[in-house]
């Protein structure tokens, strides 16, 4: 029966009791979503394929679009290959009037990929960024948790070039 409970979900048994040992801790299978995600997400190695989005939605008996509107809202989620380093550039206000988009001209040049590409060695994908809320430091990036502020185009790509 598990095989084919497996089978059903499309998730694997080890992402499976992870989900259910959490059960436990939370009051309701929506309330789960969030952690159900990140299993999927490592599992099929750090992005969610459209595969992954329907199983956990069966997994937790809950409507593909409740799970696809949870995916698309938090930057956390990838629905795309991503590269072992998340470059994000932001390209808002603040950061566009000095000098964003030519950080993020730079950076994509660099690594030679658009938006949610992956570099050719699967180091980098760069993402053009709303708001990174730190608007002082304008123009910025953050690179995985790191904040890079005050850039110029040099400085951007040097940034990621030192990336291992």
């Amino acid at each position: 029966m598990a095989e084919s409970a497996r089978r059903a979900t499309g998730l694997p048994e080890d992402v499976r009791s992870a989900i259910a040992e959490l059960r436990k801790h939370y009051p309701t299978e929506e309330a789960l979503l969030l952690p159900a995600l990140h299993f999927a997400q490592k599992h099929w190695g750090g992005w969610l394929p459209e595969e992954a989005i329907l199983a956990v939605a069966q997994e937790l008996q809950l409507p593909a679009a409740r799970v696809y509107g949870v995916v698309t809202f938090y930057d956390l989620f990838h629905q795309n290959p991503v590269g072992r380093h998340r470059v994000r550039v932001c390209t808002n206000l603040s950061c566009a009037l000095r000098g964003g988009n030519e950080i993020l001209e730079a950076v994509q040049g660099r690594l030679g990929v658009r938006e949610n590409e992956v570099s050719g060695d699967g180091k980098c994908s760069v993402v053009e960024f709303e708001c990174l809320g730190a608007c002082e430091q304008a123009p910025m990036m953050m690179v995985d948790d790191e904040y890079h502020g005050r850039l110029t185009p040099e400085r951007a790509r040097r940034i990621v070039e030192e990336l291992d």
